[in-house]
């Protein structure tokens, strides 16, 4: 595991309202969740939720698609798997 990838997806997930959007797009399950809906949920401005998706996207822990007109945000699991995975390889290595 890449130790600058892992630490770019925690960055990323520091931040209150990323942290948000990354939880409301893992609860979406394998289908997304459209922009629009993130949104009116999040009550915040259109260009702010796109910056902070931007951050999302560029840390691997999310990918968009479109279906017609709408935009959905979808969770990749995988990279999700690995940060978890990444923090829990030390866990409780040093007890006796």
């Amino acid at each position: 595991m890449d130790i600058e990838v892992i630490a770019k997806a925690l960055k990323e997930l520091g931040h209150v309202t990323r942290l948000k959007i990354f939880k409301s797009v893992v609860r979406a399950g394998f289908q997304g969740i459209p922009v629009g809906v993130l949104q009116e949920e999040l009550t915040i401005p259109a260009s702010t939720l796109s910056h902070h998706i931007a951050g999302l996207v560029s840390a691997g822990l999310i990918s968009q698609r479109r279906e017609g007109r709408t935009l959905y945000c979808v969770a990749d699991y995988e990279q999700l798997n690995t940060v978890i995975a990444f923090m829990q390889d030390e866990c409780c290595i040093n007890e006796v």
